[in-house]
């Protein structure tokens, strides 16, 4: 079996500081890492005593469009030991991958994405070995 956990569900939002206030007040989540890319602005939390999964908070820097509700849950997150023979083993399963090799994470590991049967956005994370 390839996937090891469901990673993280990522979440458009339109204000950071506000998302990131109201999941720590309203429903206890801890902010384990914020951050920006050149385009968009992420913060993962994880409900305390349960690291293991995570919500990343995704603000896109400059939106291109509008999202409606039906676009506001972003992707779905698996973490793999392998992303290199994960790639492999699901190509051989038919999976078409959005890019043509891993892109790197925020926080030094490496993903992947693809879609699933309805076009939902799925990823590969193969976390930072320490």
């Amino acid at each position: 079996m390839m996937i090891k956990k469901i990673e993280h569900t990522g979440i458009i939002v339109t204000n950071m500081d506000r998302s990131v206030d109201f999941y720590s007040k309203m429903f206890g989540f801890v902010v384990r890492l914020r951050g920006k890319s050149a385009t968009r602005e992420f913060a993962f939390l994880y409900v305390e005593g349960y690291p293991e999964t995570e919500i990343e908070l995704i603000r896109d820097l400059d939106p291109i469009e509008k999202y409606n509700e039906n676009g506001i849950v972003n992707h779905l997150a698996f973490t793999v030991e392998s992303i290199d023979r994960s790639i492999e083993h699901y190509e051989r399963l038919g999976i078409n991958f959005l890019t043509s090799r891993p892109q790197p994470t925020l926080e030094g590991g490496r993903m992947i994405l693809f879609n699933g049967p309805d076009q939902e956005l799925l990823q590969l994370v193969e976390r930072l070995k320490k």
